[in-house]
């Protein structure tokens, strides 16, 4: 099996927006990501950045002070691990357009996901959030702007007003923004590269896309999460974005949180297979065709969702699909040298053959363990693999008895992007689907109180259309008139009878 790999960079997502970590865990963990053969971070912080001034109500309670976002920059340059900060300018936006003082930018009302790109006013928001988290990272050589899912882009008032003029289209004004964005970057600090996610350009023609001048200021990260994806589409996809000017491409796979809203271990087996793919696409451009790849591990879907599974839970998954990129392949060699770093022994596989960019991986072999779930197995860390259970232990404290039961007809679908009623702004996260967030997460900041959760509307209920992240959501057709939601924020938030929303305590 070859020792090399197409990808020179490998960074590691930190999605910050569902039970991120104190800093004393990310002093233990960056180097077991350094072990496994990361040199990069790719950290999303949302509402945990410390943001001042008039941001300063974007900051959930307990977010990262300034001097501890200095603190994780000094521990990932201990570890050679490179950081790029990500800022949502675009769309995802839920966290700063849920707060009554932005309200009004949002694209379409009801909905706090998306910006009106046609405000000023938008604009010099994105660009002061861009700033102050270019403050706090002065060695930063990339800064990653999002952009990703655009939902109602060209639904609201503005913007019909605006494609009724001629030679105006969606696509124009996708582009337009990102242009404005990424210019703001670049003038800013010249030396900082923006990246964005390439799913709102996958579409578009070449002609209008080279002509937009967002190739000479932008590298697309190519996302793809599933286990079958389409490597010559990918190739193919890759080079029409080389012909429109695009100078460096990124791709990003998943190794958690990519598979279902409310899962709650990595299905190992699909995101092995996603890498394995990912390492026949760069195999099949030419060298260097990609500067890397991001291993993207989702806390939840969005802002108001619910949490899926947790960075100790996704550990084995994201060491695993680390060795297979590093080594070219996965096999007994790679799954012991994964075993000893991971400091367990005894994983069982029936056969784990040799899983060369994208070769057939054999399922790992079922047993009759209280860990394993009615989900594909994930490798778990269970007490019938040696070493396993004191593994476990100290990565996933045991759960909590369960609070109180949420409503029937509270289930684990949600749409991809949060609706919201009209006129509700302030919107406390969900619920874990359940799941008591409670000690979940070793070194989790603050604490959370069991309580209620509102019941989703009916559309957006069932509007899971696959497990996959990505897809519309749905327009709301009803909206709960009560009740009150509580979840995994920096702090406790509790109910108290005949309260519209929740009151935060402690």
């Amino acid at each position: 099996m070859s020792g090399s790999t197409p990808f020179k960079m490998r960074l590691v997502h930190l999605d910050l927006k569902g039970a991120p970590p104190k800093v004393s865990y990310l002093s233990e963990i960056f180097p077991l990501f350094r072990a496994l053969g990361a040199n990069g971070l790719l950290i999303e912080y949302e509402d945990m950045f410390p943001y001042e001034g008039p941001l300063r109500l974007l900051r959930a309670k307990y977010a990262y002070s300034p001097s501890e976002i200095k603190e994780i920059l000094h521990l990932a340059g201990l570890n050679e691990l490179e950081v790029i900060p990500l800022v949502q300018t675009f769309g995802h936006m839920e966290f700063v357009l849920k707060h009554a003082a932005f309200a009004h930018l949002r694209e379409v009302g009801p909905f706090p996901c998306t910006l009106n790109p046609h405000e000023a006013e938008s604009l010099a928001l994105v660009g002061a959030m861009i700033d102050q988290v270019l403050e706090l990272h002065p060695g930063a050589q990339r800064l990653h702007v999002g952009c990703d899912e655009v939902y109602y882009l060209g639904e609201g008032e503005a913007s019909r007003r605006w494609l009724q003029q001629e030679h105006n289209s969606t696509e124009k004004l996708c582009l337009s923004h990102m242009r404005a964005v990424a210019s703001h970057v670049r003038a800013r600090r010249p030396g900082v590269t923006p990246l964005v996610w390439d799913d709102m350009l996958r579409d578009l023609p070449e002609d209008q896309l080279a002509a937009s001048g967002v190739p000479q200021l932008v590298e697309p990260v190519l996302w793809d999460y599933t286990a079958d994806l389409d490597v010559r589409g990918k190739v193919l996809l890759m080079q029409k974005y080389r012909r429109c000017g695009f100078l460096r491409l990124w791709a990003a796979s998943a190794f958690k949180g990519a598979t279902g809203p409310s899962q709650a271990l990595p299905p190992m087996e699909h995101h092995l297979r996603n890498h394995a793919q990912w390492l026949q696409v760069a195999g099949s451009g030419p060298t260097d065709s990609l500067q890397g790849i991001i291993l993207t591990g989702w806390q939840r879907y969005d802002h108001f969702s619910v949490l899926c599974e947790l960075l100790p839970a996704g550990v084995p998954s994201l060491a695993a699909c680390l060795q297979l990129l590093l080594r070219g392949g996965f096999d007994e060699d790679v799954k012991a040298k994964m075993e000893n770093l991971l400091g367990i022994s005894g994983l069982e596989i029936t056969d784990p053959g040799s899983l060369q960019g994208g070769g057939r991986l054999f399922p790992w072999q079922k047993h009759p363990c209280a860990c394993h779930t009615s989900q594909p197995p994930s490798a778990q860390l269970c007490g019938h693999a040696a070493g396993g259970q004191q593994v476990r232990d100290r990565l996933v404290q045991p759960l909590p008895p369960p609070a109180e039961a949420h409503p029937p007809g509270h289930g684990p679908a949600h749409p991809a992007c949060s609706a919201q009623p009209p006129g509700a702004v302030e919107h406390p996260r969900a619920g874990a689907g359940g799941r008591p967030a409670a000690g979940f997460l070793p070194g989790r900041r603050g604490g959370v109180a069991g309580g209620e959760c509102t019941p989703q509307p009916a559309a957006a209920a069932s509007s899971a259309t696959g497990p996959q992240r990505g897809g519309r959501p749905p327009a709301p057709t009803h909206w709960p008139s009560g009740g009150c939601c509580s979840g995994p924020l920096r702090g406790e938030l509790v109910c108290r009878p005949g309260q519209k929303g929740p009151t935060p305590v402690g």
